[in-house]
């Protein structure tokens, strides 16, 4: 599979199919220790850590700044030493390949800090 990172998302309908979950495996496994949790719906779930509160805030300032540029946009909980992202695609009620996408987006980011 492609670098996710380096692909672009594609705006997304609300008859766009939702990946299928026999792909989650493969598409976890090209990201860094994101997880896959269900609670109503699949959503893709990582929590960074920070040494202090202004790098948690500038980290979620680029993760707006990202989804803004992609027109796609996270649950984004910031905290003093953390920040976590919840990805899913609300128009589809699910998991879309935007959503792993902007999760690759979201590792490089980190680790380009």
């Amino acid at each position: 599979m492609s670098n996710l990172a380096d692909k672009k998302c594609e705006a997304c309908s609300i008859d766009a199919s939702l990946v299928n979950s026999v792909d989650f495996p493969d598409l976890l496994n090209g990201l860094e220790d994101w997880s896959i949790v269900k609670e109503s719906i699949n959503k893709l779930v990582k929590t960074y850590q920070f040494s202090n509160y202004a790098d948690s805030v500038s980290f979620a300032n680029m993760i707006a700044d990202l989804a803004e540029s992609e027109d796609h946009h996270p649950k984004i909980v910031l905290e003093w030493g953390e920040v976590k992202l919840e990805w899913w695609s609300h128009k589809i009620k699910g998991l879309h390949m935007n959503d792993f996408i902007c999760a690759a987006k979201s590792d490089k980011i980190f680790n380009n800090l």
